[in-house]
């Protein structure tokens, strides 16, 4: 998997929450100001040359749906995020956004829950 620029991250994320779509509904969903249709359709275009996206034709038109999904994508970021910032250490980084993030007392339990439910899956 490679790794996505903002832009077309921003466009995957809507490709993601909309479901199949066509250019002209990316487009109505991009805040203000939006770019040119012709912007849009060329960040899907490289979507699906490094294999985001791939499409249906319609007639002239074509519409668009994800191949990798989201939960996908955000595995691929997770890990490399660990593995350029925390040197591949989960507790590093999960300390460096505990601390970051000031949580609360209820948030480290549920945090600490979900670590020793993972644990007990991979026993």
């Amino acid at each position: 998997m490679r790794e996505l620029t903002k832009a077309e991250e921003q466009i995957m994320q809507l490709i993601w929450q909309l479901g199949p779509c066509f250019i002209k509904e990316i487009l109505a969903s991009l805040p203000s100001p939006r770019p040119a249709y012709t912007t849009v359709s060329t960040i899907v275009r490289i979507l699906e040359q490094k294999g985001f996206v791939d499409h249906r034709v319609f007639g002239t038109t074509h519409q668009y749906f994800a191949v990798v999904s989201k939960e996908s994508y955000s595995h691929f970021s997770v890990k490399k995020m660990l593995e350029n910032y925390f040197d591949g250490s989960l507790k590093q980084m999960v300390s460096f956004f505990s601390k970051q993030e000031r949580l609360s007392v209820k948030e480290m339990e549920e945090l600490l829950k979900t670590v020793e439910k993972i644990k007990r899956e991979k026993q």
